[in-house]
């Protein structure tokens, strides 16, 4: 997750990274009126701390308009009124299909201890019902404290999840499950927990749809590099549960590009590689788009590829086989992303905070991060016209995709506009006619997508 500011942004590793920044320092960067900054990573760093940075020269609050956002940062800003005019969600919800009676379940270290507070306010500025959320500690979770950096920036990555997802299925019940490990020394430390905390939820009966926005390089984990990928693998178990119990799992495919970040947190690898649980082939990888949308949301042009100061995370994975819902459609390895939506600097979403007591307000968000729960609450909405969990949804994605090129009404809608996900001088993939790893089938219009997805899953 990425969140941009205007004023200088202090860069923070991550170690399975999340995709958030907060959105006027990188446009600040990109017009040059940030000198000596530090470099801005992108999603999957070597630390698990959402990267963030400092307040914006307007200060949090300046809630804007699209064109308000042009003018200031030469990038647009999109609400969540927006979102649901683009993604054609308003013919659901005139027919009741809200989320009603789904449970979108939301894991990440520390949280936020103003998720209730904030969603409130988020939902109340755009004419939303707001619901409950059940916080859920895993581990000794420490206090909040503001002045720790790791528990800041994943107290913003606890906010953009909630709100996205809330945003698309306002009706859904949301789980905030919160880790106690957050710092990472080998690229794997605190992923355990993660899957535990998980696991716990899913045995227990809680939750139709799981949203992560994190993730680690494959190359970082012990015994890759000797063709060991055991590491990986014992850390699986939470996904074959999720798929034994029929719910979905759902991750943002990366910030990253074609690559990713080495385990020092500080530089990308200089060649194409993978994530996990982006790669797993028993989770949804949600890539990014850029949307060019007017006042009310409806697009002036089609969807291009996410890639302005990041890009939408992509390509074959080096652990996994080409899972079966792919042939025909990948090589022989598993391939990423499945879908996608919007994670575009150039259209960051509005989301509004009060976790740091010097920064309450409204601020910009982009990445991955923001697509993996936007797509999350599109799974509970098909859930609930389904009247049941739909699990894995690879197989049932992969049949819409196959039909969607001579049938508009699977709601799949391809993005071939021939931009790309090249990042960090490693040569990505263009977005073309068909399946890529870039956008990978494509995105959706939801007031087809959700009902087509019922019957198919």
């Amino acid at each position: 997750m990425r969140r941009i500011h205007a004023q200088r942004r202090t860069a923070v590793a991550a170690a399975w990274v999340t995709s958030l920044t907060s959105f006027a320092a990188i446009t600040a960067l990109l017009s040059g009126s940030v000198a000596a900054a530090a470099p801005v990573r992108p999603a999957k760093e070597v630390k698990p701390v959402p990267a963030a940075g400092q307040q914006s020269n307007s200060g949090a609050g300046s809630l804007m308009t699209t064109a308000q956002c042009r003018a200031k940062w030469r990038s647009d800003c999109y609400n969540a009124i927006q979102y649901r005019q683009a993604y054609n969600l308003n013919p659901l919800y005139k027919a009741g299909v809200t989320g009603k009676g789904r449970t979108i379940v939301i894991v990440d270290p520390f949280g936020s201890p103003t998720i209730q507070k904030d969603l409130d306010v988020y939902s109340a500025r755009f004419g939303i019902k707001s619901t409950h959320v059940d916080v859920v500690k895993w581990g000794n979770v420490p206090r909040f404290d503001p002045s720790d950096a790791d528990q800041l920036g994943w107290a913003g990555e606890t906010t953009l999840d909630v709100e996205m997802a809330h945003a698309v299925a306002p009706d859904a019940h949301i789980v905030l499950a919160e880790t106690a490990v957050g710092r990472i020394g080998d690229g794997t430390t605190g992923l355990r927990e993660v899957m535990d905390a998980e696991k716990s939820l899913i045995d227990r009966g809680v939750g139709d749809v799981i949203s992560q926005s994190w993730g680690v390089a494959e190359n970082n984990f012990p015994g890759f590099s000797k063709g060991d990928f055991s590491s990986i693998q014992n850390l699986r178990y939470a996904f074959k549960d999720a798929a034994k119990h029929g719910v979905t799992v759902t991750d943002a495919s990366g910030d990253s590009g074609p690559t990713d970040t080495t385990s020092n947190g500080r530089t990308t690898y200089p060649y194409r590689v993978n994530a996990w649980p982006t790669d797993d082939p028993l989770v949804v990888s949600v890539g990014g788009t850029q949307l060019h949308l007017d006042a009310k949301g409806d697009r002036t042009v089609p969807d291009s590829v996410y890639n302005d100061h990041g890009a939408s995370g992509g390509g074959q994975s080096h652990v996994f086989a080409r899972p079966s819902y792919q042939n025909g459609v990948a090589g022989n390895h598993r391939s990423t992303p499945d879908v996608s939506m919007s994670a575009s600097l150039k259209g960051g979403a509005w989301v509004y905070s009060s976790y740091d007591p010097k920064r309450v307000g409204w601020d910009v968000y982009v990445g991955t991060s923001e697509a993996s729960p936007l797509f999350a609450g599109i799974v509970a909405l098909a859930d609930q016209v389904a009247g049941h969990r739909l699990g894995d949804i690879h197989k049932a994605l992969y049949s819409l995709y196959a039909k969607s090129s001579s049938n508009p009404s699977t709601g799949i809608v391809d993005v071939k506009d021939g931009t790309n996900n090249s990042y960090a001088g490693v040569t990505g993939y263009t977005a073309v006619k068909g399946y890529d790893m870039a956008t990978g089938v494509g995105t959706i219009d939801a007031a087809r997508f959700v009902p087509a997805l019922a019957k198919a899953g």
